[in-house]
């Protein structure tokens, strides 16, 4: 069958992947056991925190250690809560003396995060003042905070952060006991305390800072957006654009995952959700199920890097840059358009080589259709977008976003939330939120580390001279050592990590602070398609039915761009809207030109299959036209030759192939 074909018209039917809550697992119980208390105690926290951040986006924050204290304290009891020890998940009562053993250690656990919390807040004036005069009662407390931090992101993000954290801890303490670059004097444990967990340089600095501020009200749109339907309607307007062209079910999977992504931050939620539909109907067409699960995984993994929300770093990567959170999506724009497209090709061009079958537009949603019932949550992101352009903060222009899609959610009966939708919704997005806190807090201890021992200049010069001046070798190290991090921990820490120990050496090389900002990012989101921890890629592969660590490698091959645009950027700043806008537009183009070559000598095939020499030379001048003379873009014009001459050298190549190929190839 070739691809002027369609399948069958049989009407498409698929059930929306929807997580119930923890206060719809509570009023779902009968009686009042130990479990309906526990789930009871979540929703009330976490509900009550999401309406304390909804009451300081609009008349301001409290004190700032206050404030960030208070949202810290919260989300480590959610965490103690909802990951508790010695029992697979909260739902599980304690059985045996050994797990209501550990459930009485779980108790302990919330004690001690609320009595830190009384004792910071019982005297905050005095507590403050104390800077650089501790008490005794200080430091116990100080270590039983790091302590308390440690061992919630050990249950909420897992072991591997906890072992980078406690490698900077100790070197801290006792960096004399250690030898080369990472010798040094050691750090005393009055002044270890006060960094720590009296200033702000520590556990309550920039990191911590984000989270309460920008990143769970952010959390919280999403949730409430997706809870009013968004994920279907997304799903339907994606099959309804994309799905009768050729290999239509994965493009609808790349443009649903790109639309999702303007909503979700996760990568596997974003599989879960779209993948759950679109990887059975790729292979339903014709597509091999590695090759759709890994169609899926990247497109999701693009959510963390697609605006507005994309994930938690681009608030720190604003913060810690000092400019405005519009400015980091706009320099996002190019790159995810890049991303998305690449495999968008990859899609199109395995669809002809295998003669993939299209989807009959009778058995297709109507996009108007669609719009009709849906317009209302895009018209939100929209209002989102537009107070951020208008000058509101990120606070209150989630705020506002927030009430615009409750309010107009009642104009539909399929998006209409009821009381628990809203209260649900709400308690999802402070429970999606808590694991980045709980990580953020992590990473201000290795900030803290850092900052107190120096370690960050000395790893900067040491990294520098390894490099040995060398741009190109000193991005590839960077790139190495964020994919490493990225295998055991969450994408802001692995950026907030970078950030504090490599990026100073990518400026001091003169690359544009926005590009090696963006470059720690993209190398941190990376690792969910990237063997041998590929979560993205392992979520698909469980709904295709194909092997995990093969649709990881071919994750790796269709998200190509992931790896290769941030080396783009870095070296041609223009990418993130850096410089006059003609040469972002000339960029952009010789990019994306690049970017299909690669697709084409990847895939071996444009309008019939290519032989080896043909596929290097495509390969070679794709690569002329992605990056600019290995050396920051200068004067615009000569650094453009090599280029342009590579864009001019794959259109030409496309000319001539579609002329002596025939069509029907």
């Amino acid at each position: 069958m070739t691809d002027n074909q369609t399948a069958s018209p049989e009407p498409l039917h698929y059930d929306e992947v929807r997580e119930f809550s923890v206060l719809e697992h509570a009023l779902m119980r009968r009686g009042y056991d130990l479990v309906t208390w526990i789930a009871l105690t979540v929703a009330t926290i976490a509900i009550a925190l999401a309406l304390f951040h909804l009451y300081v986006a609009v008349f301001g924050t409290p004190q700032s250690r206050a404030f960030r204290s208070t949202h810290l304290t919260g989300m480590m009891v959610l965490a103690v809560l909802l990951f508790p020890l010695g029992r697979k998940s909260w739902r599980d009562r304690p059985a045996t003396p050994m797990q209501w053993g550990a459930f009485g250690i779980d108790a302990l656990l919330v004690f001690a995060v609320l009595a830190v919390q009384v004792y910071t807040l019982w005297d905050l004036d005095a507590f403050s003042q104390r800077e650089g005069e501790l008490i005794e009662s200080d430091l116990w407390m100080g270590f039983l905070l790091i302590f308390l931090v440690m061992e919630t992101t050990r249950r909420s993000v897992g072991l591997p952060m906890v072992l980078v954290t406690s490698f900077f801890v100790v070197h801290s303490l006792y960096a004399d006991k250690f030898g080369g670059f990472l010798y040094g004097p050691p750090t005393s444990v009055t002044k270890y305390i006060d960094i720590l967990f009296i200033r702000s340089e520590g556990m309550f600095g920039i990191p911590i800072s984000v989270a309460a501020t920008y990143i769970v009200l952010f959390i919280i749109f999403g949730a409430v957006l997706i809870r009013t339907g968004a994920g279907r309607m997304l799903i339907d307007l994606a099959i309804a654009l994309t799905g009768h062209r050729r290999g239509g079910p994965a493009k609808a999977s790349v443009v649903a995952s790109a639309f999702l992504g303007t909503v979700s931050g996760s990568a596997v939620a974003n599989v879960v959700t779209t993948g759950s539909f679109t990887i059975p109907l790729m292979r339903k067409l014709g597509y091999r199920p590695k090759f759709a699960a890994a169609v899926e995984a990247c497109a999701s993994s693009g959510g963390q890097i697609t605006p507005p929300i994309m994930g938690a770093a681009a608030f720190i990567i604003a913060e810690f840059m000092h400019v405005s959170y519009l400015t980091v999506i706009i320099a996002a724009i190019i790159p995810t358009v890049l991303y998305f497209a690449t495999i968008y090709f990859m899609v199109d061009i395995e669809a002809e080589k295998d003669g993939i079958k299209r989807l009959d537009k009778r058995t297709l949603p109507r996009a108007l259709t669609v719009l009709k019932h849906g317009w209302h949550q895009l018209l939100t992101l929209a209002v989102l977008v537009g107070l951020l352009a208008w000058g509101y903060s990120p606070m209150l222009s989630a705020f506002w976003a927030i009430v615009t899609l409750i309010v107009l959610s009642f104009r539909d009966p399929l998006t209409r939330m009821s009381p628990v939708d809203l209260l649900a919704a709400l308690e999802s997005g402070v429970r999606a939120a808590m694991p980045v806190t709980v990580a953020c807090a992590c990473a201000g201890i290795i900030i803290g580390s850092i900052f107190v021992s120096g370690l960050g200049l000395k790893f900067t010069n040491e990294v520098i001279s390894m490099a040995d001046g060398n741009l190109f070798v000193l991005l590839a190290l960077t790139g190495v050592a964020a994919i490493i991090l990225g295998m055991g921990m969450t994408t802001t820490a692995v950026y907030i990590t970078v950030a504090a120990l490599i990026v100073p050496s990518l400026i001091h090389l003169k690359v544009e602070p926005m590009a090696a900002h963006m470059f720690a990012f993209y190398y941190g989101v990376v690792s969910t398609i990237t063997p041998p921890v590929a979560l993205a890629s392992f979520a698909a592969a469980a709904i295709a039915g194909s092997s995990p660590m093969g649709t990881a490698v071919e994750s790796a091959r269709i998200g190509i761009a992931k790896y290769l645009v941030p080396f783009a950027f870095v070296y041609n700043p223009a990418l993130l809207f850096e410089g006059p806008l003609w040469l972002t537009c000339l960029s952009a183009v010789s990019a994306f030109i690049s970017l299909w070559g690669l697709s084409v000598m990847l895939e071996g095939w444009f309008k019939g299959p290519l032989n080896p020499a043909m596929r290097t030379v495509i390969g070679v001048l794709s690569i002329m036209a992605l990056l600019p003379p290995m050396e920051p873009l200068i004067d615009g014009v000569s650094s453009f030759i090599l280029p342009v001459g590579g864009a001019l050298g794959i259109v030409l190549f496309a000319v001539t192939r579609r002329r002596l190929t025939p069509e029907t190839a």
